[in-house]
């Protein structure tokens, strides 16, 4: 708990942060990977170029000094950090780097306004946030039987073009067999080593079930675009990996999951890659011959743009209580709405026919996932029923 003597000096932080955010994490990762270049290799150098990584810094900052107080509201994302630190790699020797830097940026930003007492009260701060992550961190290595960061050899099995911009990937143990359990949901790191000698590791959730015999990623590659960098990992992946290929892959990780025996009704709500973690629980659902009320409802361009599709298909014809709903925003001239798709237009939730007492979950882009959060609220949906995985890097949303 934070000391009497520090709260007032971090109270008064909320409205400067809110000013200085953004200057403060700009000069930390400068300053970081200056003194550090090594720590890049943890880093997704792709959004420090977009300026989304710092963006998201410094909304977390910000975010955790408005509810030190307020554990309810911080759990669920201290979750979600907790394991993607674990994914890529963060480990105890990380953090005193951070905090060191972190509060150097601080003190150069606000300049004659980070006094002693605020700079120590800040050092406080760190220091207990840091040491529940480290020990959250250390408890999931310990429930995954595997140290901060490792990874292993998987062969590349077969490569599925999906759509010209998404592919999947079927993964095995070089022995032929299944690399293991996971929770439908959950994601894997993938480390590769680029052209210029970085190395970097992304995220993609497994988009089949766990009792198959393999693992599947369903990899977009990222163009570039509105000043938005191509993104570095997936453009390398779709450019070389080919069956036959190694590559390094983390255990599964993430907390994007549900409880897929229970018997309310479930709701999926996806946009374009976003499919991925829902059609792991579609296939789920399906292999354990799931007799729950189930929404699926997808958002895509078109049909050109729709990964996964005769596998959703398939897992229709074995949920019997399964209703699909497509949206798509700019149909091609030969798909006709009520036929090829469901729907015109962007998602709407209100068109669809939503059952009581259902969970919610939700992945794609933050600005589809924030649509839809307003809109499951305008529609009296409790925000403890609404879950959603995040892509990249986001600012600490605690509603």
């Amino acid at each position: 708990m934070l000391s009497a003597a520090s709260r007032p000096y971090i109270d008064a932080s909320v409205p400067v942060l809110r000013d200085h955010g953004l200057a403060i994490t700009r000069h930390f990762y400068a300053s970081m990977f200056e003194a550090h270049p090594e720590l890049r290799d943890l880093f997704n150098m792709g959004n420090q170029a977009s300026g989304a990584q710092q963006q998201s810094l410094a909304s977390a900052v910000f975010a955790y000094a408005a509810n030190i107080d307020n554990a309810a509201a911080l759990a669920p994302v201290m979750e979600r950090i907790v394991h993607k630190h674990v994914s890529v790699g963060i480990t105890p020797a990380h953090y005193p780097i951070v905090g060191r830097h972190l509060l150097a940026a601080i003190k150069d930003v606000l300049g004659d306004a980070a006094t002693p007492e605020l700079i120590a009260a800040w050092d406080e701060a760190y220091w207990l946030l840091a040491g529940e992550l480290i020990a959250a961190e250390a408890r999931l290595s310990e429930r995954t039987h595997a140290p901060l960061g490792a990874l292993r050899e998987l062969v590349v099995t077969d490569v599925d073009r999906e759509t010209e911009h998404i592919v999947s990937y079927y993964l095995q143990t070089p022995e032929g067999t299944s690399p293991g359990e996971f929770v439908p949901g959950q994601y894997v790191s993938v480390a590769v080593t680029l052209p210029d000698g970085l190395r970097q590791r992304r995220q993609y959730s497994l988009s089949d079930a766990p009792g198959a015999s393999h693992w599947r990623i369903t990899v977009k590659r990222e163009d570039a675009s509105n000043g938005k960098p191509a993104g570095q990992v997936s453009n390398w992946l779709h450019a070389n990996l080919k069956a036959g290929d190694r590559v390094q892959v983390s255990p599964p990780y993430g907390e994007f999951t549900t409880t897929l025996d229970a018997e309310h009704p479930l709701v999926l709500l996806s946009a374009g890659v976003g499919i991925t973690p829902m059609m792991s629980m579609l296939a789920t659902l399906a292999a354990n011959g799931s007799r729950r009320e189930i929404v699926f409802a997808h958002a895509a361009r078109n049909a050109a743009h729709v990964a996964l599709r005769r596998q959703w298909l398939h897992a229709g014809t074995q949920l019997p209580h399964l209703r699909v709903a497509t949206f798509f925003e700019t149909p091609l001239a030969d798909e006709r709405e009520g036929t090829d798709y469901t729907f015109a237009g962007r998602m709407d939730v209100s068109r669809l026919a939503l059952p009581d007492g259902a969970d919610y979950l939700l992945c794609g882009p933050t600005p589809f996932m924030q649509t839809q959060w307003r809109a499951l609220r305008d529609l009296g949906v409790p925000a403890e029923r609404i879950h959603r995985e995040v892509f990249g890097p986001e600012a600490l949303d605690l509603g």
